[in-house]
């Protein structure tokens, strides 16, 4: 059974652990909590060596679970962890200090789940109000959904991906000072 952890028991928590945390890197720039490390958690196996085994570790998501499922995968390795009780939201619900990389947006997972959901329940709609032939529309989200989960390429994400609101604007390598009061992006 994986040791759980309050906030207060992580604020005061020894010098030297580790805070991992294994959202995605979206998720971990939109906030996270001061001094956590960002290995997604379908990472963590392939990034062992990031990890001190004489250190305790802290595993840290948004609210618990996928603290819980990476503990369960580094079980085998003997290594002290805990999981933060209620996540990056406990933490940011207390009031404590978050770091932001950038503002605050979805991560693409969610907007994948969120734009997969809109289009099967618009096609399902659609097929039992106008037209069956719709229902090949949910189909094809279906079969895009299982085609993600057996090669890790997602279309939807990439599409995603390229919208605005999930570009990061920055300046340029040689913008001049000139080139940035005019917005270098």
């Amino acid at each position: 059974m994986t040791r759980t952890v309050t906030i207060a028991d992580l604020k005061n928590r020894p010098a030297g652990s580790q805070l991992i945390d294994v959202r995605s890197p979206s998720e971990f720039a939109s906030g996270h909590i001061p001094g956590a490390i960002n290995i997604p958690m379908e990472q963590i196996e392939s990034r062992l060596d990031d990890l001190s085994p004489t250190k305790p570790i802290t595993l840290i998501c948004q609210i618990g679970k996928r603290a819980r499922m990476t503990a369960g995968l580094l079980g085998p390795c003997n290594l002290e962890i805990s999981v933060l009780e209620g996540g990056t939201g406990a933490w940011i619900n207390s009031g404590l200090p978050t770091v932001r990389s950038i503002p605050s947006r979805w991560s693409l997972e969610r907007q994948v789940r969120l734009g997969a959901g809109l289009l099967i329940v618009m096609a399902l709609t659609l097929a039992i109000w106008w037209n069956p032939r719709w229902g090949f529309l949910a189909a094809f989200v279906g079969f895009g959904l299982t085609f993600a989960g057996l090669t890790d390429i997602c279309p939807m994400a990439e599409l995603l991906r390229r919208l605005p609101w999930n570009k990061v604007s920055h300046c340029q390598v040689g913008c001049s000072e000139a080139d940035l009061s005019r917005s270098c992006h």
